[in-house]
């Protein structure tokens, strides 16, 4: 089909939605290390993450055989009301750029939520219903996964307890009212409302958080609360398996038009979007049937890609979590109080890390005020207002398009754009007014943190 005749939006029929999500792990020949038991040093069993996660988030979780996994008609009946999502060419981006690349990006933002993090939600949600639970809890760090759990949870009839990052409760006032409009109770982490938040301030009382402290709580609320389990936004395998929708669609859509992408590229904090966009393309990777470059883009800030450590570690701050082997920058990280607050976690997905480690993909970081420079010119030119999370792809994908203009080759590149930044505006205005600052960690204190980390390894 001739490029003039591909719209500026893909839209795929409701029968063309994914029935199934994908499995990456079962494609995956080095497949990622399991989650283990700080205690015993042995992988964590079913029976031991019973206790914490749903009894069938759990069985998902362990399965690295099944390609497929069937989507729940319920779960499927709520991903109508926002799915499938839209493919979009961005032409006057390209335009703009003066680049022979084609650029196309996979918009997640359009459902109340405002991102890409529904995806998961509804689905968690919905196995702690038919559970039979009262309820779950959860951490959040820009706010994007509370507003999600919130949404799913309230839908369902679930009470739900979220845990949000002390700066982002601070900067995103209206992120945190839109939880509590959908019935949520949202809680600034770290909070003496938990043992381990006691512990936590105690040791640095004047902590903005981060998202390693915001899930030790959310671990503490829902293991002292009878008929609560956890629930997790990104990171876990469960999640990223629900989000390969994403991915999913956008193959859909870009096969329908005879478009194959040369450059995949996603923003990276804990991997839930990154993991989802690509998941069906690296498949095919791993399979040998195609080739794609593959870029995960993370804050200079939270560099565990690209300076951090591959090893067994723990997922939270308070060390009451499973270890897991993923790249990391120490549980004790605390990263500085930038507005991508998504984008804040010292670890990284043991499916992404493990990839990363095989050399299937590669990983950049870049700092603050360069990315919410792409945020605005992309905002003034393509009409969308990006998260912040979203606009660390978009730079990396504006770079890769002037890279083409320097030596002529027409790339088509593909990136996902999680999700709309309206609930972000103190950030643009820090950045407008001219006092956001770049911080980046110095290698003496990573190398701290990365000493801290207990050997089990």
């Amino acid at each position: 089909m001739s490029e003039q005749k591909i719209p500026y939006k893909i839209y795929l029929e409701e029968n063309e939605m994914p029935s199934a999500w994908y499995n990456l792990r079962a494609d995956m020949k080095n497949k990622p290390a399991p989650l283990m038991n700080p205690g015993t040093g042995k992988p964590m069993t079913a029976k031991e993450l019973e206790g914490v996660f749903c009894s069938e988030l759990v069985k998902q979780e362990l399965d690295e055989t099944t390609p497929f996994i069937e989507i729940p008609q319920e779960i499927r009946d709520f991903y109508k009301m926002y799915r499938p999502s839209p493919v979009v060419r961005a032409y006057n981006l390209e335009k703009y750029l003066g680049t022979p690349a084609k650029i196309y990006y996979k918009f997640e933002g359009n459902n109340t939520s405002g991102s890409h993090k529904l995806n998961s939600a509804i689905a968690q949600a919905y196995y702690a219903k038919k559970q039979g639970l009262k309820g779950v809890t959860t951490e959040t760090g820009a706010g994007q996964w509370g507003t999600a759990l919130s949404m799913a949870c309230a839908y369902l009839g679930l009470d739900c307890k979220v845990y949000m990052v002390k700066v982002s409760y601070e900067q995103k006032p209206f992120r945190r009212e839109v939880m509590r409009t959908y019935g949520a109770s949202v809680t600034p982490s770290p909070s003496m409302t938990t043992e381990v938040g006691k512990k936590i301030l105690a040791e640095n009382p004047n902590t903005t958080g981060s998202l390693g402290c915001a899930i030790s709580e959310a671990v503490e609320a829902a293991v002292t609360h009878e008929g609560y389990r956890y629930v997790l936004g990104s990171v876990l395998n469960q999640v990223l398996l629900h989000q390969s929708v994403i991915g999913l669609e956008t193959k859909t859509a870009l096969d329908k038009y005879g478009v194959k992408p040369d450059i995949i590229i996603g923003c990276a904090g804990g991997g839930s979007n990154l993991g989802g966009l690509i998941a069906p393309f690296m498949g095919e990777k791993l399979r040998g049937e195609a080739d794609y470059e593959i870029i995960a883009v993370e804050p200079a800030s939270c560099p565990s890609f690209t300076r951090g450590k591959f090893m067994y570690d723990f997922c939270d701050t308070g060390m009451i979590c499973p270890l897991a082997k993923m790249y990391t920058l120490g549980s004790g990280f605390i990263p500085s109080a930038d507005h991508a607050g998504g984008l804040r976690f010292h670890g990284m997905s043991t499916i992404l890390s493990q990839l990363y480690h095989d050399g299937y993909m590669k990983a950049i970081s870049v700092k603050q005020t360069d990315v919410f420079a792409a945020a605005e010119q992309f905002a003034r030119i393509e009409g969308t207002l990006p998260a912040p999370e979203s606009a660390h792809a978009i730079k990396a994908a504006m770079d890769e398009a002037i890279k083409c203009k320097e030596t002529g080759e027409a790339k088509t590149i593909l990136f996902g754009l999680t999700g709309t930044g309206y609930f972000d505006l103190v950030a643009y205005q820090n950045y407008n007014d001219g006092v956001m600052t770049n911080y980046i960690p110095s290698d003496e204190e990573i190398a701290n943190s990365i000493a801290k980390i207990p050997q089990f390894n």
